[in-house]
């Protein structure tokens, strides 16, 4: 991930997500720091989980400019086996305070099922 992307996140990727990779599993926590040095290494992590697993792709962070909170983006087929290959990696993170993961079952439309999982 270039250091661009890594500052600004990839949110031109969103739109090249498949129709078959709508899921999301978009996780919400405590940061605390304006240093994302910690984060990036996190995200690395989380990029070789999923592929490993193969189960999708991870698409990006949004920091708040203050570094109190931040989101994690990732998507593919199943937000269940996305969530699978990454949770132990979430919930063993010191990065990880006071975290969600949002499940979105399907596109970002309306009515399209939801579920949020409280981490550790």
């Amino acid at each position: 991930m270039s250091l661009f992307s890594r500052l600004f996140g990839k949110k031109e990727a969103a739109a090249e997500v498949s129709a078959s990779e709508e899921h999301a599993v978009i996780v919400h926590f405590d940061y605390g720091s304006t240093d994302l040095s910690d984060l990036f290494a996190l995200e690395d992590q989380l990029e070789s989980a999923i592929g490993e697993a193969e189960v999708g792709m991870f698409d990006g962070n949004e920091v708040a400019v203050d570094g109190s909170d931040a989101y994690l983006y990732m998507y593919g087929p199943d937000a269940g086996r996305l969530l699978e290959a990454v949770k132990p990696i979430l919930e063993s993170s010191p990065v990880i305070k006071n975290g969600t993961a949002l499940l979105r079952y399907g596109p970002p439309v309306d009515g399209v099922k939801e579920e949020e999982i409280r981490l550790k």
